[in-house]
């Protein structure tokens, strides 16, 4: 495990709050306590992504990096934990720090407006975290975030595609060469091959991708280069929750 967490088990336990205990009975005061001096750095704060932060920030986690350069728009609102009528228009890191400090005003929480690329890639120190979720959907910037969080011997989980897909019971964790049928998946094979990566944890569907009804599209969204995947409210948020236990368990040492 990253040496700063290491470092931190040394030291006197902290007190566990109220909120945790019903946590601390399945994973233990030592479990309770990694989780609030552990450092997570959350990539993408959508659909995914904000599930994720959510589920850890109830969790214990005791502190965040949050990066994402995009506003709450009103097509988030049927599948993001943070999108609103109310947060319409607001940088959705700002909009989840308020929300994870709101559950535990004790969490420092980092934020980095961006949209992370391997142009801006050295603006972000992984070494300094305990564990790296990747919830973006640029493959260029996933493959980024892999081989960075490897070669500063940090633990990686991948989020593969949540689009198109109406069985929240299909999610799983595998490595990432065990995948089928996700396209993303086979993206990333072949990429991560090419760049000697043996191997990744990921968070995958084992469904098969629908065809979106297209013919719903507004005329922009029809004529750009990337086709919007379809989703529903209970697909990306158990994906996200998925990540967020394998976290936690690893974390914890499980």
């Amino acid at each position: 495990m990253p040496g700063s967490l290491k470092a931190n088990r040394m030291r006197k336990p902290i007190e566990m709050k109220e909120q945790f205990v019903r946590s601390a009975l399945l994973l233990g005061e030592d479990g309770i306590d990694r989780l609030v001096r552990a450092k997570v750095a959350v990539f993408g704060i959508g659909g995914v992504g904000g599930f994720v932060a959510e589920a850890l920030a109830r969790a214990g986690i005791g502190h965040f990096l949050l990066v994402d350069n995009d506003e709450v728009s009103i097509s988030n609102i049927n599948r993001q934990i943070i999108a609103t009528w109310d947060s319409v228009g607001k940088k959705k890191t700002l909009v989840m720090k308020e929300r994870i400090r709101s559950i535990n005003p004790d969490a420092v929480v980092e934020t980095k407006e961006c949209f992370f690329l391997p142009e801006n890639a050295d603006e972000i120190t992984f070494s300094e975290y305990d564990y790296i979720v990747d919830a973006v959907d640029t493959v260029s910037a996933k493959l980024e975030i892999i081989t960075r969080a490897r070669a500063a011997g940090v633990p990686v989980l991948s989020c593969m595609g949540a689009g198109n897909k109406l069985d929240p019971s299909r999610f799983m964790v595998t490595d990432i060469y065990q995948t089928k049928v996700c396209p993303l998946a086979r993206v990333m094979r072949r990429e991560l091959k090419k760049r000697g990566v043996d191997g990744c944890k990921v968070v995958y569907s084992t469904e098969e991708a629908k065809k979106p009804k297209s013919e719903l599209l507004s005329e922009e969204e029809a004529a750009g280069r990337r086709e919007v995947p379809g989703s529903v409210s209970f697909v990306p948020s158990a994906a996200g929750l998925v990540a967020a236990g394998e976290v936690v368990r690893e974390l914890c040492g499980y």
